[in-house]
């Protein structure tokens, strides 16, 4: 008896794909107010608080501020990706990552490719995205350029 979970090798709708995006834009949200609060926190810790009624300056440290929370987001997506092929949102619309090659879970460096070109899927009205009605596979810009694919889940391998 064969008791390992076979994974389904159907790919998952568009709609199907913008709401798992929608689910992690909450978590995204959260992760970034989490991380502003430590960079304002590190500031007035380096700078002193500011006068009453008056915001946080940045100056230079602003350009700093910005590439981290950049790679903070990265990070939290390439953790995820490469773990378990699944963020929160694929997790709960039942999607997966995985590598073209041997449909494991993709390797970092896939997994920073497909962050880095995931943003420009979305240029052009999701131009990127509808892509995938145009090959076999049903890939979409950010999978193409990454070398690997989203797979949706049966029920029972969720």
């Amino acid at each position: 008896m064969n008791t390992e979970k076979t994974i389904e090798h159907s790919t998952p709708s568009l709609m199907r794909r913008f709401a798992a995006m929608v689910y992690d834009s909450l978590l995204i949200i959260a992760l970034s107010i989490l991380y502003g609060a430590i960079m304002a926190g590190i500031n007035v810790a380096i700078k002193g608080a500011p006068v009453t009624g008056e915001r946080i300056t940045w100056g230079m440290f602003g350009v700093v501020v910005f590439i981290g929370w950049i790679f903070t987001i990265g990070l939290f997506f390439c953790y995820f990706w490469h773990k378990s092929g699944q963020t929160l949102g694929m997790k709960t619309w039942r999607m997966k990552i995985v590598n073209n090659d041997n449909l494991n879970h993709p390797s970092y460096s896939q997994c920073v490719v497909r962050f880095l070109c995931a943003p420009f899927s979305l240029c052009l009205l999701g131009a990127g995205y509808w892509l995938m009605y145009t090959n076999a596979e049903r890939q979409t810009l950010h999978d193409k350029i990454s070398k690997t694919r989203t797979l949706l889940l049966s029920k029972e391998n969720k």
